[in-house]
């Protein structure tokens, strides 16, 4: 019986087991069932059907296809919309994965969007097919199950189904549009860029709103955007700061593994892996191996790209698959078969790298948004809701950590990524809360271990950075240590502490930037007395550019070389920043959001000299040349007589070259923080107030506060008892004088705030005593980087196109000192906490006024948008029709745009070296060099004779254009000329390498090959060839071959009236005045030698200067790109220059009035300006200077190609469209230029609001008013005359009537008076007699009165002596 029983209880048992399980084995069996019927018919049970692969599915076909194989597949398809478009199209995404209506952790998501652009179909009718593919395939091809498990893939087929609707199939060039969506608007140039606003009304957008918000949401790993045109991968990013319009490589963070990604889908597709597509519209286009950068290609700002990696975690790159846009549904099956491997093989890719969970370690739960870290790599994303990450990574080791606020940070080391599959690692944090200065910091027991797939992880947390410690909050009872558990990391301290000589120092820079070349990058700024490099290291998470909307800040040590603890400080900062990078949330906080630039010695020679243990010396203190280094700026109140040293000319232009924002000088001999002012009026030692006087205490405090010893304000009481400082800070001028410092310079002349700090007594301490510097300073150091994000910030930008507004001033009121914009637009104003009133304000835009409240810490962000001065009409409205702008003109706009803005002229110059070996050429060798330049560059060169010189040596004139024997009056023409004085040849060789340099680029760099195809150049490389066969090298001063054979200095010769000329124009001058009589140029740039700086007209003293802003805005374009030139240092002992000239920019005749001269001719007569660049004190130096010269000048030279194409310009035309020559358009009243052939005309014009007449016979008289802008090209403005109607500014019909009425009148009235006349003498002619019967008394009575009028002989000829009638009446009666 219990046998029995037992047996019973068993059967039930087996009898209930098989009941529960029997539903999941019917499941089972459904499942493998359907997947049978799908395997053996390809169809759902309702419906048949086969792909075939012969036509394009519209709108209607396409969503009844996908909800059909939705309703097909339901266990691993959904079908979705995430928005619609214009026209109201659902933008349908059909998601594939296993339970697909739910969402889980542990699956990395992807997506691929198709037909973006409408027109481009390929990528539209593959992504359907790889939809029936991916679910074909499902249970069937085991890679495709194991992809589609562990993969949650969304493929959007049409994200412009609006576009795809106006397409027309065999349209290969999308002529027939459809590109856009249904507000024409272009959806791969309409989302949010780095470098600029995209302005695109976003009611216009709605499928890019719709995807953005699906990006933000979905956080997707890997992403592909298909698109056509050509046959190539690209990869971020797409566009530039520069958006240079191709060939400039934009790289982002990841650029190994985007391009890696790009060769994936290109070496999986036949075609494209070969980089040939051979595309019939550009066949001579090629990628090597098949992939590009994006930028490099093309400039695409906007793309949707680069948004998915900046902001959605998304790693995207954007596939071309076809030539033809929109080929013949015959070709469909074809273009399957080239991409679905590259598809599959793409899709793959999502699962390498490292992957992971982060946890929270005292209950387990998951944190969403923490920040994953890669060391070495500046680019994080988040974790996901689950708290899931994949972030994807080349094989390699890599340190990971994982971060985010409020909870302890965390390290994991060493981690090895492999081929394939991803490392798992998984992050616990503990939370943390402040405790003061003294808690104990305890570690938590329940926290799990971090883990991996290959090895074991040490995990890391670090500790805050502030000066309060973290501890760990830990559950009751939990109080015990775990070894497991990660120990709370200090941050790494500097290991070495020694005083390093200039080689050592050298090796350090060297070491460190090759160890972190990610965040640490080495320059120099030029070179002391003794030839020492002036390093300098830049800390930043992108270090070799400037980021919009990140502050520059810098430190400078060792000005005197023998206060040597600032230049120790210095290199152990380096050091700490870059190893606590990515560990240490305040040092990554600061290396993110602030570009550190970090000079260890300004005076190196001067270190090099001094001895260690000196106290309070003066050994090495000075430069090589026995200067005080810090007396040696230009000063507000006092002359700098000394000659202006090269290690302050270096450190002036490094100052101009970069927004810095905050700044200190490292000394030594106190312990105290000065700030400005230096020096005063009177030169006593008083407080000498600065505008900023309380932002200068401020940031002093901020220093002070974080060294007990210097906040103590008794700093040397062994050296200098009575010395007390409060809080450790003081006004420079209240401590001493200090006339030519550095840091009032700063203030005066630059964006930065810089103050001087005094590191301690003991000037070169010994090398023992350095670890107790670090530890009293460490604090401090980091303190004051901080300050640099206290105040104000924002961007000025254009509120119509959103573009940035460099050089735009920001005012503060009640606060009598202003700062400017940086390139990008961007600004830091620092000031204390409080309420202020601050406007922006540029040249042709309305300035604003906004209120800002500064809080007590951190950042109040005020952008500022400007609304552009429109072109108002005075008087008359020009009539006609409104000048349009094609679209070639507005991509020449952005051209001209992007070299005018940020870095754009920056790279042009660093991207277009050329081999050169330079060396002075006589005439001879000239002559050849440009014969050998027409004969190499046919196409573009056009060489010509001006003239002969007075020893019959040609005077040659170089046109360098795209069609140099053609008249192309709408394009600009600029002329360079040189050897004016024979003596001074450098702007000869000059003009040389300029012309070669042009020519050689000329079809392999874009931006070269675009200057000249827009711009007539026109290069007289030596107007006095004679005086410069006299001239010889090494002669600084000498006179010989200044004038040419007959003794003349040709910049006296240029006369335009006969009455002014003594004598014959030279031969040589004739010449150029001939060429410049042709009129049609728009400027002139003249090089001469003996000074260092720009001038403009006039030479003769005239006052005032007609259009002397603009004249002086174009000299000083030239002096700001020049290296030297902007600082205003002239620095030519050997010609008696001295002193300093405002940005390097003079009026000629305040450098030496004369007449005659070649600008002034130029203005005068040739209705051109020119000005005359002056390259240097020495007028023949060595030849091994003239690389030195042409590196200081190349940019410049290319500045003036940029510039000629701005200001104003136009054409002049009547009613009937016949273009009027020779019209007169006057600027301002005052300046005039001339219509050319067709009509055309160009003057250049300075930033700001201008006045314009045009003036011609027979018509009515044209006023306006435009705009000019310092960074865009000059907008075409049409100018259409009426017939002048009008007579002596009256109505012709009105002056007509009145002068026939006055005729009229006339005549009515000469004939009234002749008959009143006629009557009055029938009357009266008996009542007349001669009043002389004498001849002889008619004679002498004529003679008497020769003197008198014909009127007075014809009155006494005769007179009337008659009677009145009644006197005749009554004699009559008697």
């Amino acid at each position: 019986m219990a046998r029995i029983r037992e047996h019973l209880l068993a059967t039930l048992k087996l009898r209930v087991s098989l009941f529960v399980f029997l539903p999941f084995l019917v499941v089972v069996s459904l499942e493998i069932g359907e997947a049978k019927r799908h395997r053996r018919s390809g169809t759902a049970p309702t419906t048949e059907q086969v792909e075939a692969y012969n036509k394009y599915y519209n709108y209607v076909d396409l969503t009844r296809l996908l909800q059909s194989m939705a309703q097909k597949y339901p266990r691993i398809a959904n079908l979705s919309s995430i928005g619609r478009s214009v026209e109201g199209r659902e933008l349908w995404v059909m998601r594939i994965t296993k339970d697909p209506d739910t969402d889980a952790p542990g699956k990395p998501k992807f997506k691929y969007v198709g037909n973006m652009h409408g027109d481009e179909t390929i990528s539209r009718q593959v992504l359907v097919y790889l939809v029936e593919y991916l679910l074909g395939k499902y249970g069937e091809e085991p890679r495709i199950t194991e992809l589609v498990n562990s993969t949650d893939i969304y493929i959007m087929p049409s994200m412009n189904p609006d576009g795809f609707e106006k397409s027309l199939e065999g349209d290969c060039n999308g002529e027939a549009g459809g590109r856009q969506n249904a507000r024409n608007i272009d959806l791969n140039r309409s989302f949010p860029d780095q470098f600029g606003k995209i302005n695109v009304n976003q009611d216009s957008i709605p499928e890019v709103r719709a995807v953005i918000s699906w990006i933000l949401e979905k956080k997707f790993v890997l992403s592909g955007n298909l698109h056509g045109g050509t046959v190539v991968a690209s990869y971020p990013f797409d566009d530039s700061a520069s958006h240079q319009r191709e060939g400039h490589y934009s790289r982002s963070d990841d650029d190994s593994l985007f391009r890696y990604l790009a060769r994936v889908y290109a070496q999986n597709h036949p075609v494209m892996k070969t980089g040939q597509p051979n595309c019939p519209d550009t066949p001579e286009e090629t990628f090597k191996d098949g992939i590009t950068n994006g930028a490099q290609w093309y400039d695409v700002p906007g793309g949707m790209q680069d948004y998915n990696y900046l902001h959605g975690n998304c790693l995207e790159i954007t596939m071309e698959l076809s030539c033809c846009k929109y080929p013949p549904a015959s070709q469909l099956h074809k273009e399957w078969d080239l991409n679905r491997e590259s598809l599959l093989a793409y899709m793959e890719k999502v699962h390498i790298g490292v992957r992971g969970y982060v946890t929270e370690a005292i209950n387990g739960t998951a944190l969403p948004n923490v920040s994953i870290v890669v060391a070495g790599i500046n680019h994080n994303l988040t974790t996901g809701q689950y708290g899931d990450y994949y972030r994807l990574l080349l094989p390699g080791i890599y340190n990971i950590s994982a971060m985010v606020p409020g909870y302890t940070s965390m390290m994991v080391h060493d981690v090895q990524v492999m081929e394939g599959k991803a490392t798992e690692v998984n992050f616990t944090l503990a939370p943390v809360v402040s405790e003061p200065s003294g808690s104990i910091t305890e570690p938590t027991s329940s926290m799990p271990p971090a883990t991996t797939t290959t090895t074991p992880v040490s995990t890391t947390a670090t500790s805050s950075p502030n000066p309060t410690q973290n501890r760990v909050v830990l559950p009751e009872g939990n109080k015990s240590s775990s070894p497991l558990s990660p120990l709370l990391q200090q941050p790494i301290q500097p290991q070495e502490f020694r005083h390093h000589n200039y080689a050592d120092m050298e090796l350090f820079f060297r070491k460190y930037s090759s160890e972190f070349p990610s965040i640490a990058h080495r320059y120099s700024i030029g070179h002391s007395v003794e030839g020492h490099e002036l390093y300098v290291m830049v800390i930043s998470d992108n270090p070799k550019v400037h980021e919009q909307g990140e502050p520059e800040f810098k430190y400078v040590g060792n000005m005197h070389g023998n206060e040597v603890v600032g230049r120790e400080l210095l290199l152990n900062l380096i050091e700490y920043l870059c190893r606590n990078y990515g560990t240490d949330p305040e040092v990554t906080q600061l290396v993110n959001n602030t570009r550190i630039h970090i000079m260890p010695s300004m005076n190196p020679d001067g270190y090099e000299v001094a001895k260690e243990g000196d106290a309070k010396g003066y050994r090495g203190r000075n430069n090589s040349n026995n200067f005080d280094l810090n007396r040696n700026f230009p000063d507000q109140f006092a002359t700098i007589t000394e000659p202006r040293q090269p290690e302050t000319i270096a450190v002036m232009h490094w100052l101009k070259s970069n927004p810095f924002v905050l700044s200190a000088n490292l000394h030594g001999g106190s312990l105290v923080v000065n700030y400005p002012y230096d020096d005063d009026k009177q030169g006593i030692t008083q407080y000498s107030i600065s505008p900023d006087d309380k932002v200068f205490q401020q940031v002093a405090r901020a220093y002070s506060q974080e060294n007990p010893l210097m906040h103590n304000g008794h700093p040397c009481e062994d050296l200098y008892p009575d010395e007390y400082f409060e809080d450790g800070i003081t006004n420079g001028a209240n401590w001493y004088n200090v006339p030519g410092g550095m840091q009032d310079w700063n203030y005066l002349n630059t964006n930065c705030f810089e103050v001087t700090i005094e590191l301690g007594c003991v000037k070169y301490p010994l090398a023992k005593d350095l670890p107790t510097y670090w530890e009293q300073n460490r604090r401090a150091l980091l303190q004051f980087i901080h300050q640099v994000h206290n105040g104000v910030k924002g961007t000025v930008t254009d509120i119509k196109d959103g573009t940035a507004i460099p050089n735009a001033i920001i005012s503060v009121e009640e606060i009598e000192h202003n700062i400017t914009t940086a390139d990008t637009g961007d600004y830091w104003r620092l000031l204390v906490p409080g309420t202020y009133v601050l406007t922006a304000s540029a040249q042709g835009y309305m300035p604003v006024k906004i209120y800002a409240t500064v809080p007590k810490e951190g950042m109040e962000v005020v952008d500022f948008k400007l609304t552009r001065v429109h072109s108002e009409p005075k008087g008359q409205t020009p009539k006609g029709p409104p000048a349009t702008q094609d679209p070639s003109e507005e991509e020449f706009q952005s051209f001209i745009k992007g070299l005018s803005l940020a870095e754009g002229l920056e790279q042009l110059v660093s991207s277009t070296d050329t081999e050169n070996s330079f060396r002075y050429r006589r005439y001879k060798e000239l002559a050849e060099f440009l014969r050998g330049l027409t004969l190499n560059f046919p196409k573009i060169t056009s060489l010509r004779s001006l003239g002969q010189s007075v020893e019959f040596r040609t005077i040659w004139a170089l046109e360098i254009s795209n069609k140099p024997e053609e008249a192309e009056p709408s394009e600009p023409k600029i002329r360079f000329v040189a050897g004016v004085h024979g003596n001074a040849p450098v702007g000869t060789e000059l003009l040389l390498e300029f012309a070669a340099f042009l020519c050689i680029n000329y079809g392999k760099n874009p931006a070269i090959t675009r200057l000249i195809n827009e711009t007539r150049i026109v290069i007289l490389p030596s107007i006095n060839p004679d005086g410069r066969e006299l001239a010889k090298e090494k002669q600084c001063t000498s006179t010989l071959g200044m004038t040419n054979a007959h003794g003349k200095d040709l910049d006296t010769d240029f006369f335009g009236n006969a009455s002014q000329r003594v004598v014959e124009a030279q031969p040589e001058t004739r010449a150029v005045m001939d060429l410049i009589l042709e009129k049609g140029y728009t400027l002139s740039v003249a090089l001469d030698g003996g000074s260092l700086l720009a001038t403009y007209p006039y030479d003769k003293p005239v006052q005032p200067v007609e259009n002397e802003g603009t004249l002086k805005y174009l000299a000083n374009v030239y002096a700001s790109n020049h290296a030297k030139m902007h600082l205003g240092v002239t620095g030519c002992p050997n010609n008696g220059q001295m002193g300093n000239i405002p940005d390097g920019v003079l009026r000629a005749a305040e450098r030496q009035s004369h007449m005659g001269s070649m600008k002034d001719f130029s203005v005068d007569f040739g209705h051109c300006p020119e000005i005359t660049v002056y390259t240097g004190c020495c007028l023949f130096p060595p030849a091994e200077q003239l690389a030195t010269l042409w590196a200081e000048n190349k940019k410049p030279l290319l500045s003036m190609l940029v510039e000629v194409h701005k200001g104003v310009r136009g054409v002049v035309r009547d009613k009937s469209g016949k273009p009027i020559v020779g019209a007169m358009i006057v600027l301002n009243g005052g300046v005039r230029v001339f219509t050319a052939e067709g009509g055309y005309f160009h003057a250049l014009l300075a930033p700001g609001n201008h006045n314009i007449e045009a003036v011609a016979d027979g018509y009515q008289q044209q006023r306006q008013e435009v705009v000019v802008s310092s960074y865009e090209a000059a907008s075409s403005i049409i100018i259409e005359f009426d017939m002048d109607n009008s007579i002596f500014g009256l109505p012709r019909e009105f002056v007509v009537a009145t002068a026939a009425a006055s005729m009229t009148a006339l005549v009515v009235t000469a004939c009234i008076i002749w008959c009143v006349c006629s009557a009055k003498s029938n009357r009266q002619k008996d009542g007349f007699h001669r009043l002389r019967q004498h001849r002889d008394d008619y004679e002498d009575e004529i003679r008497l009165t020769s003197m008198g009028s014909k009127k007075s002989l014809l009155a006494h000829e005769f007179q009337d002596e008659s009677e009145s009638d009644e006197e005749t009446l009554y004699a009559n009666k008697l």
